[in-house]
C-alpha cells in the first residue's frame, strides 16, 4: 500500500500552576515519509510561555516551531561505497509572538563505506540565535545579549569498525556569536582482546571573539580503559585533562555490574581537581581549584523501550 511508508504522529499535553495562567500547553505533530532512497519528516509544534517543563525534557518554552527534513539515499556501483546520504534540514523557532529566536538550515553529505568506515561533512550550518541572558564560554569570558548570525561548517572521518585498531577525526570551523571556533578532535580505540579495550581522545578548541579576554585555547584530552569480568560484570577507568586549567587532571573508577536485564547496580569513584568548564550551559568554577573525592552507590532500571531507542 501506498500509504505504509507514511506515518502521522501528534500530542497534546497542558500544565496547571498557581493562578492558572493562560500559554501553559505544549501541542505538535508531525508527518514522516521512509523509503528506501527518501526519508523526509515535517514538524509544527507550539510550547505556551508559562507551560511547565518539568513534566519532560523540552529545549525551551514561548516557542512556535516549524522544523522540515528531507535526507537522499542512493546506493551507487562504487567500489568500497555502501550508501551515500544527502540531508537538508531547515528549523524555524520563533517565540509566540513571532520574535525571532532560533533558526537554522543545514545541508549534509554522509558516505558509509563497506568496511563500517563513514564520513559525515556538514557543507554548511548556517545559525541566527537570539540570546537574552549572558551566554557564559568560559571562566569570566560572556557573550553579551543581542541577535547573532554565523555559519560553521563540519569534517568527520571514521576507520572501518572491524578492526581492533579504529580511529575517527572531527574537524568544525567557521563563525561563533560575532567571533570564530575552530575545534578539532581525534579519538583511537584498541581492543587487544575480546574483554578489554583502550581508547585515547585530544580536542583542541581555539575562540576567536571580539570580546576582552576572547582569545583562548583549551585542549581537554582522555585516556579510558574497559574490562569485562564477564557479560555481567565491567570494569571502567577514565582519566581526563584539560590544559586551560592548571594542575588539571581528574579520574573516574567505575564498576558496573548487571544483575538482571535492563538493571544494573553501579559503584563509583571520583578524585582530582575540579575542570572549570567550557561549556556555555555551566557556571564558571569558583576561585582556585579543589581537589576532591566521593563514592556513590546507586541502582538503575531502564525501560527497555528508551534502551533501545536511537539517539542521534
Amino acid at each position: 500500500m501506498f500509504f505504509k511508508d507514511w506515518f502521522v504522529d501528534a500530542h497534546m499535553a497542558g500544565t496547571r500552576s498557581p493562578g492558572d495562567p493562560s500559554g501553559a500547553s505544549d501541542v505538535g505533530t508531525s508527518l514522516t515519509y521512509r523509503s528506501n532512497w527518501l526519508d523526509g519528516i515535517v514538524e509544527r509544534r507550539k510550547i505556551g510561555p508559562n507551560f511547565n517543563p518539568d513534566v519532560g525534557f523540552i529545549e525551551r518554552v514561548d516557542s512556535n516551531e516549524t522544523y522540515g527534513n528531507l535526507t537522499f539515499k542512493a546506493r551507487p556501483e562504487i567500489r568500497g561505497v555502501r550508501e551515500l546520504q544527502f540531508e537538508g534540514f531547515i528549523l524555524h523557532a520563533p517565540d509566540t509572538h513571532n520574535v525571532v529566536q532560533t533558526q537554522e538550515w543545514q545541508g549534509t553529505f554522509r558516505a558509509e563505506f563497506n568496511n563500517g568506515g563513514y564520513t559525515d561533512d556538514d557543507i554548511a550550518d548556517v545559525f541566527t540565535q537570539r540570546i537574552t541572558t549572558p551566554f557564559h564560554i568560559y571562566k569570566n569570558v560572556f557573550i553579551p545579549n543581542g541577535l547573532y548570525h554565523f555559519a560553521r561548517h563540519q569534517l568527520t572521518y571514521g576507520s572501518g569498525q572491524d578492526r581492533r585498531f579504529t580511529y575517527n577525526f572531527f574537524e568544525r570551523f567557521g563563525g561563533h556569536y560575532g567571533g570564530s571556533l575552530n575545534e578539532f578532535r581525534v579519538r583511537a580505540n584498541y581492543r587487544p582482546t575480546a574483554k578489554f579495550s583502550i581508547s585515547a581522545s585530544e580536542t583542541w578548541d581555539r575562540f576567536r571573539l571580539p570580546l576582552p579576554n576572547g582569545n583562548l585555547s583549551a585542549a581537554p584530552a582522555s585516556l579510558q580503559g574497559n574490562y569485562s569480568f564477564s557479560r555481567f560484570l565491567t570494569f571502567t577507568s577514565l582519566i581526563q585533562m584539560d590544559t586551560s586549567n592548571t594542575q588539571a587532571v581528574s579520574a573516574n573508577l567505575r564498576l558496573r555490574y548487571n544483575y538482571r536485564p535492563d538493571s544494573d547496580l553501579y559503584i563509583i569513584y571520583n578524585v582530582g581537581t575540579r575542570f572549570a568548564s567550557i561549556a556555555p550551559a555551566n557556571p564558571p568554577s569558583g576561585p582556585g581549584n579543589s581537589l576532591r573525592s566521593e563514592m556513590d552507590l546507586f541502582f538503575r532500571s531502564i525501560n527497555p523501550e528508551i534502551r533501545n531507542g536511537r539517539i542521534r
